[in-house]
């Protein structure tokens, strides 16, 4: 059905979690793709042993790289990029179909919907060493998310046609940080509109975010204060922020496939503040360059 892509590194104990969720609670077969990076926790062990198919690089590729080795491995038409660190709630494929099944083309993007730890104040345990599965699997359904609009998170779910078309995800984001709203940038050029969350298809996520993890780099912070969100800036000439809200209109409820957004006195206040904030930092890194 889907190809699973699925960065790790040296993260086991939750990369085996995940994959004991997907072959749990999954309506369909799905091809199963970890890139590891480093793996000398005995990642790699592991899975040759369980006869699984992966990509690998000796270093820590970080996600954007890792995700695009191992989606060249894919056989399937679909490619669904995950966390090592997701647990898969039952019918979260099942739902997805459903959705699939909708459509007239391949122009879409899906996403499930990621429980938080914190947002249900670790009732369903904060790591894996306190995890209440039996507990998350009786009270998952009750968690009641409407569909939503313009979501940038994982799991998400392209067409391998689309995702081969606009190059995967950009490595330049290395570690990771931005590479997801850039992603979905690259699919609006190209005519993608519908960008939708399903709220019943759902994983819980603990939060590890290791692939993102870079030794001697603390200016790698978040989405949108980060060297990621200056790469997105320098780009495409916006800020993720400008762009989830007024062309995803991210956090809205779903309606419909979007529209080209409204060029609105405060769509064009905020594109200036970006336009200034742009200016800015190519000045300061002309500045550094010639200081340098």
């Amino acid at each position: 059905m889907f190809s699973i892509i699925i960065p790790t590194f040296n993260n086991l104990k939750y990369l085996k979690l995940c994959l004991k969720s997907i072959r749990k609670n999954s309506k369909f077969d799905h091809e199963i793709i970890p890139h590891v990076n480093v793996g000398d926790d005995g990642t790699l062990e592991y899975l040759n042993e369980e006869k699984i198919n992966y990509s690998y690089t000796k270093h820590n590729s970080g996600i954007c790289e890792g995700v695009n080795k191992a989606a060249r491995l894919s056989t399937t038409n679909y490619i669904l990029y995950a966390h090592d660190d997701f647990y898969f709630c039952p019918r979260w494929d099942e739902i997805m179909y459903e959705e699939l099944k909708k459509f007239k083309n391949n122009l879409f993007y899906l996403s499930g919907y990621m429980i938080e730890k914190k947002s249900v104040n670790n009732q369903f345990g904060e790591n894996i060493e306190n995890f209440k599965e039996d507990v998350l699997l009786k009270n998952f359904d009750k968690i009641k998310i409407d569909d939503f609009q313009g979501s940038t998170w994982a799991p998400h779910l392209i067409h391998k046609d689309i995702w081969n078309k606009i190059g995967g995800l950009s490595e330049e984001y290395y570690p990771g940080t931005g590479s997801d709203p850039d992603l979905n940038k690259k699919l609006w050029d190209i005519g993608v509109r519908i960008f939708k969350g399903l709220g019943q298809s759902k994983v819980y996520h603990f939060g590890s975010i290791v692939t993102r993890r870079v030794s001697r780099t603390p200016n790698i912070l978040t989405e949108s204060g980060s060297k990621g969100g200056k790469i997105f800036l320098l780009k495409w000439g916006m800020s993720i922020k400008f762009f989830k809200k007024f062309y995803l209109e991210s956090n809205n409820y779903y309606v419909a496939p979007l529209r080209e957004p409204n060029k609105s006195l405060n769509f064009l206040f905020n594109l200036l503040l970006c336009k200034v904030y742009y200016f800015y930092i190519k000045t300061i890194s002309l500045f550094r360059k010639k200081s340098s």
